[in-house]
């Protein structure tokens, strides 16, 4: 049979069901009269949009005036628009010579790129490891990780300032990224992960002669790409929004994020008044790149979270 033969039999099957699954309808949303689920729709619009006013106020603040931002704040369109902002922000205006966002722009994708590389590699690895080879504390050595998870990050904070003190990393990229390369909850998802594949895929790789490393980075891992966008998404956000680690780790201005600079922004560091446009204009502008890596990867990021839970 043609392969066009074959998908107009899958679809003749398909449709029956999917024509009675429209007919029942949503199982819940049917115990309801029509102007109940209108008024239920209707409830939900306006919880959405609500959600959505502060986005849309620092949306628009961002092109208001300083003095304008202060009279209205709630207002949803500037009186006098304009970009000086955005101006500002991006060095375009001779006003931005105490904001270097920039470089704070610069310090974050390069954090965040080289400990999200690093996570999902040795994330991986060490879930693979847990979850197939059998090793003298195999047991204990999991447990430790689930400890790891429930100790709170404010509690390692001091500890954290002494031993990058102490190994000479205080106040350098080294110290920002390299205690940031493994965590505990990436680990943990990826083992999950690595226990719901079937094995036998990995014994027919192993008759054919494939050692451990070749089954992990040849077989399983290709078959764990939504579990690695998961991980790639956690671990590219986690990265951009720290803030405590960078806290403790770095002193200079050279080395500061965008979560620290926002920081001492927000509290006056950087100069006197309210400058509301700056300032959510800086925050709007830090929040698109997890947006957008999260809306594009929305799909993998479901499906990963789906598999990831369930077991052969």
């Amino acid at each position: 049979m043609t392969a066009a033969g074959t998908a107009v039999r899958d679809r003749a099957r398909r449709s029956p069901r999917r024509r009675a699954s429209r007919e029942r309808g949503h199982p819940v949303l049917s115990r309801f009269p029509l102007p109940a689920r209108l008024v239920g729709y209707a409830v939900v619009l306006g919880l959405g949009l609500l959600y959505l006013l502060p986005f849309v106020l620092q949306l628009v603040t961002g092109f208001k005036t300083d003095p304008d931002a202060a009279a209205h704040p709630l207002a949803l369109l500037p009186t006098t628009p304009t970009t000086a902002a955005y101006q500002r922000l991006f060095g375009l205006s001779q006003a931005s010579e105490g904001i270097p966002f920039l470089r704070w722009l610069s310090n974050s994708a390069l954090v965040a790129v080289l400990v999200t590389a690093g996570r999902v590699l040795f994330d991986s690895m060490a879930g693979y490891a847990l979850a197939r080879l059998r090793f003298w504390g195999r047991s204990a050595l999991f447990g430790f990780v689930l400890a790891v998870m429930a100790v709170p990050g404010v509690a390692l904070l001091i500890p954290k300032f002494l031993v990058l003190n102490t190994f000479g990393l205080f106040d350098t990229y080294t110290g920002m990224i390299l205690p940031l390369l493994v965590d505990a909850a990436g680990i943990f998802i990826m083992k999950q992960f690595f226990e719901s594949v079937p094995r036998e895929v990995e014994e027919a790789a192993r008759v054919d002669g494939a050692g451990v490393f070749r089954i992990f980075w040849s077989v399983v891992l290709p078959m764990a790409r939504p579990a690695l966008i998961t991980l790639t998404i956690l671990s590219f956000q986690g990265s951009w929004n720290e803030f405590t680690h960078f806290l403790v780790s770095t002193q200079s201005g050279q080395y500061e994020t965008l979560t620290t600079g926002l920081a001492r922004f927000v509290s006056g560091g950087l100069g006197g008044g309210t400058q509301y446009p700056l300032k959510l204009t800086a925050a709007l502008l830090s929040t698109i790149p997890v947006a957008a890596l999260f809306f594009c990867f929305q799909r993998y990021f479901v499906s990963g979270a789906n598999e990831g839970a369930v077991k052969e």
